[in-house]
């Protein structure tokens, strides 16, 4: 055998135990999609809503809400599904509201649904804000403890026992946040009655975001037959013109069962396939999923066909049809290589927020911001600070922008302990299993300015990265820090050190004079001690748009050209060494609690909250697209991308 044969041999051995490390969960999580043998029914739309607004937050279910009717309780308002309930009417105190919320409403369902006994009913929340409890006709059928991260339940059994009415769908949703959630709060009474009401108190948190709280994601219900694929597993890798798709394929609801596996092109031209459960797909002249503006033909995507087949005569199929990218990703001490190339981050950090839907799933604004991503020449952004929707992911797969995908850890300043790491490892492992599979997720962040300077974050963050690790060995680990370079307690544990700062705004604010020597100070420590590659993953300043002033002053929109421009300049002298990646906060303005430093929000977007451009929103765009065609091999329109309309 040659060289490179024993090469690729190697590492087509190391998929197969890379894909075994990464069997930690018991149970699936497949996006819902619909293929010959699953049909789904959206639930999006007006639901029956209501507040629990009594003194100890719990009438509900003292009085058992969800036995009836939720309008049959008290009074109830529509309330879209999904997005947040806070900014939807004129009530002051729904907008802060803390506590639990409960919706309902009726569903009727096709009849096959109902009386074929061999297909599976499936409830499917995509996320709610954070606790939540579902029942359906009264009986509950789910609990689950976080927000930004899907749930489900089988209710076939319950729609089935009184098939001739409609079936009704309850769920309450509690937004509190304590010392063991993610993110951490605290709530704070106030027994001064001389100068606050009865029952006073205050939700504290320790992030800089609006606490938006609702049914945030579509609810759905969907269908598979009772032996069904539960869950698909891909590792990629390939060795000069050929790929390798190493998969692993789950199957409930029966014992015995047949499985093809088949890979396809684009233009659905069968190019590998496989029986089994486990298996290499290898693929000739293969075309490698690459980042947009990194290759003429970025994001590309195969689709994977597993179809199962049980029961004598094939008496029950499942399809389920996965898109797959071929791509790798390796990190040394000075760069980042996707597909063994340098890949330089170059994009912004993000939100989801909106006017009147608050955190709400919203495919037009979705849209409209990945056209201004493409636009500005962005190629990257980070899910800041928690999992953002599957479609989005979805999306930049197709597109070819590269994720840094984030759990909700914000705000962790001093709850270190067992039952807060418990849930935080439970979130990554929810987060693993619903994104492995995404070619543009390259990293995991595990937290977001952590108080890493705290003895106990020694312990905490290096259990935290060695249990992400071990749920998937493929990608590397990072999370994003704050902290003095030398008192770090994480730092050693990652991959790539991501660091935010704000010279010339929160330290030394009005003094652009700082910036450069500051940031290169910074730079130099952090890889002096660490020998890992940088991402500056946050920079930038409060800009009111409309406001000028020269010379430059605090919240003048070229006070923030300024501070962009001193950044780049020393990004420019360091990405030829160890700087790999640069994440502008923020893509756009959004909501924050109200205090005396938040005028409406947090504005250091290069977007209006509108998604109108700042000055220096085009500062970005010039910069981003000399970079691109400085670091890119990039298709013939992106050459010259005035004359390209999205």
């Amino acid at each position: 055998m040659s060289a490179a044969g024993k090469v690729g041999m190697f590492r087509v051995l190391c998929l197969f135990s890379v894909l075994h490390a990464a069997q930690l969960l018991d149970s699936g999580m497949l996006f819902p999609r619909e293929s010959a043998s699953r049909e789904l029914k959206e639930l999006n739309g007006l639901w029956a809503f209501r507040a629990d607004k009594s003194p100890n937050r719990n009438r509900g279910f003292e009085e058992a809400w969800y036995k009836q009717r939720l309008a049959e309780t008290g009074p109830v308002i529509d309330m879209p599904v999904p997005a947040s309930f806070n900014d939807v009417t004129q009530d002051a105190t729904l907008r802060d509201f803390t506590g639990w919320v409960w919706y309902d409403r009726e569903v009727h369902l096709p009849p096959r649904w109902i009386t074929d006994e061999g297909t599976r009913l499936v409830l499917r929340v995509g996320s709610a804000h954070y606790y939540s409890v579902v029942w359906v006709n009264g009986e509950k059928v789910v609990e689950h403890n976080g927000g930004h991260l899907p749930f489900e339940a089988e209710i076939g059994s319950l729609f089935r026992k009184d098939p001739t009415n409609p079936c009704r769908i309850t769920v309450a949703v509690n937004n509190t946040l304590t010392l063991e959630t993610l993110p951490p709060g605290t709530i704070h009474y106030i027994r001064d009655r001389s100068r606050y009401p009865d029952g006073f108190f205050v939700q504290g948190t320790s992030f800089d975001f609006f606490n938006y709280a609702g049914i945030h994601r579509s609810v759905l219900l969907y269908t598979t037959p009772r032996a069904y694929v539960d869950d698909v597993t891909v590792v990629t890798d390939f060795v000069d013109n050929t790929g390798f798709v190493k998969y692993s394929v789950s199957v409930r609801g029966t014992t015995s069962a047949t499985l093809k596996v088949t890979l396809m092109d684009k233009d659905g031209h069968c190019v590998a396939s496989s029986n089994g459960s486990s298996g290499v797909l290898k693929v000739p002249d293969v075309k490698l999923w690459w980042p947009y503006l990194m290759h003429e033909n970025p994001a590309y995507l195969y689709s994977m066909e597993v179809r199962l087949t049980a029961g004598g005569g094939g008496s029950s199929e499942d399809v389920y049809t996965l898109p797959v990218g071929i791509r790798t990703v390796h990190v040394t001490t000075t760069q980042f290589l996707i597909n063994n190339k340098p890949f330089y981050f170059h994009g912004v950090n993000k939100h989801e927020d909106s006017d009147i839907r608050g955190k709400g799933f919203d495919w037009p604004l979705i849209v409209k911001d990945f056209n201004l991503m493409k636009w500005m020449g962005a190629n990257s952004f980070r899910t800041s600070h928690y999992p953002y929707a599957e479609e989005i992911l979805q999306m930049c797969d197709r597109h070819g922008i590269v994720v840094i995908d984030e759990c909700p850890g914000v705000g962790i300043k001093d709850i270190f302990g067992n039952a807060s790491l418990s849930h935080h490892l439970e979130v990554m492992e929810e987060l693993v299993r619903r994104d492995k599979n995404h070619p543009s997720v390259v990293m995991w962040s595990v937290a977001n300015e952590p108080a890493a300077e705290m003895p106990p974050a020694e312990f905490y963050f290096q259990t935290l990265i060695k249990h992400t690790k071990e749920l998937d060995p493929t990608r590397p680990v990072t999370y994003v820090t704050a902290s003095n370079f030398a008192r770090d307690k994480g730092a050693p544990f990652v991959d790539v050190l991501c660091v935010n700062s704000y010279f010339s705004w929160y330290h030394d604010p009005g003094h652009l004079e700082v910036i450069q020597l500051q940031l290169n100070t910074q730079f130099e420590d952090w890889h002096e001690k660490y020998q890992k590659p940088i991402i500056q993953s946050e920079y930038g300043a409060d800009t009111v748009p409309g406001f000028h002033s020269d010379p430059p002053v605090m919240f003048s929109e070229e006070y923030q050209s300024e501070v962009l421009r001193n950044y780049h300049s020393v990004f420019d002298q360091k990405r030829n060494k160890y700087v790999i990646g640069e994440l502008i906060w923020n893509f756009a303005d959004f909501m924050t609690a109200q205090g005396v430093t938040r005028v409406v929000g947090n504005k250091k977007g290069v977007f209006t909250r509108q998604r109108q451009p700042k000055a220096s929103a085009f500062i970005l765009k010039e910069r981003y697209w000399r970079l691109a065609n400085e670091t890119g091999t990039l298709p013939p329109w992106a050459k010259y991308p005035c004359c390209f309309f999205f």
